[in-house]
C-alpha cells in the first residue's frame, strides 16, 4: 500500500471541504452499478485496497489503484483540470474519481422507489394528469383514478397528481364515468424521481459507460446496504 494512502485520513477536514461529498459511482466486481457513494467513502475503499478507479478515456477504459491515481494527478490537473472535482490537501491535489470498482462484492442492487405524495408529484412533474397544466405543490392534490369507494387502492397505477378543479370535477367517479381523460397512464417509476445529481463532464462520460440513458443522472438506491467492512 502506498505511503501516501493515510493522507486522507489525517488531513484536517478544513483542507478537504465539500469535495469529499462529491458523488462517485460504485461498481461491483462484475462492473455492474451498485450505488452512489461520497468521494470520502470512495477514497477510503481505495486506500484500503478494496477497490480501484475506473476511468473512461478517449482510448478506452483504464484502471488505477490509489497509488497510480495519485501519480497521475498532476498530469490530469494540467490537461483535464476542469473536467474533475478536486480534493486539496497540504501535500497534494487529487481528482475525485468518477467511478470505482469493488474487488470482492458481487451483489446487485434492487432499485426501489417509495410510494409517497412527494414522489407522485415528482413523477407527474407537478402537472395535473387531467388538464395537463403545471401547478405549485400547494395547488395540487392526489387523485385515485379508480375511487376508493369503488375499490380503488393506493398504488402507483391508481394515484395521480391533479389540480383541485379537476379533482372536484371528477369527484367519486372513474375518468370514463366523468368523461375525463388521463394525459398518460400512471405507472411505477423505474428511478427515484426526486433524486438528481449535478455531475461534471468526466463523471458524465464515465457514468454513461455503466448506466443507460434513463439512469445516468439519478441516485441508485438499494434495499441492502454494502457491508461496512468494504
Amino acid at each position: 500500500m502506498s505511503e501516501r494512502n493515510p493522507i486522507l485520513n489525517t488531513t484536517p477536514a478544513t483542507h478537504l471541504g465539500a469535495a469529499l461529498e462529491e458523488p462517485v459511482l460504485l461498481l461491483n466486481r462484475l462492473y455492474a452499478a451498485v450505488r452512489i457513494v461520497s468521494a470520502r467513502r470512495a477514497f477510503s475503499l481505495l486506500c484500503k485496497e478494496l477497490a480501484e478507479v475506473i476511468a473512461v478515456e478517449d482510448e478506452g477504459m483504464r484502471t488505477y489503484d490509489f497509488s497510480d491515481w495519485c501519480d497521475i494527478a498532476d498530469v490530469r490537473r494540467e490537461l483535464e483540470g476542469d473536467q474533475y472535482r478536486w480534493v486539496t490537501t497540504p501535500r497534494l491535489e487529487l481528482p475525485v474519481p468518477p467511478v470505482v470498482r469493488l474487488f470482492g462484492y458481487d451483489k446487485f442492487p434492487r432499485l426501489q422507489t417509495k410510494l409517497s405524495r412527494r414522489n407522485i408529484f415528482a413523477r407527474d412533474e407537478h402537472r395535473c394528469q387531467y388538464c395537463g397544466q403545471r401547478f405549485r405543490i400547494k395547488d395540487l392534490t392526489i387523485d385515485h383514478v379508480v375511487p376508493r369507494v369503488q375499490g380503488g387502492e393506493n398504488s402507483w397505477k391508481n394515484l395521480v397528481c391533479a389540480c383541485y378543479k379537476c379533482n372536484a370535477k371528477k369527484g367519486g367517479r372513474t375518468p370514463s364515468q366523468a368523461n375525463m381523460h388521463l394525459i398518460r397512464q400512471p405507472r411505477r417509476p423505474k428511478i427515484d424521481p426526486n433524486r438528481s445529481l449535478r455531475v461534471g463532464p468526466a463523471q458524465f462520460r464515465s457514468w454513461k459507460a455503466f448506466l443507460n440513458d434513463a439512469y445516468w443522472n439519478v441516485e441508485l438506491r438499494e434495499s441492502e446496504e454494502i457491508p461496512q467492512t468494504l
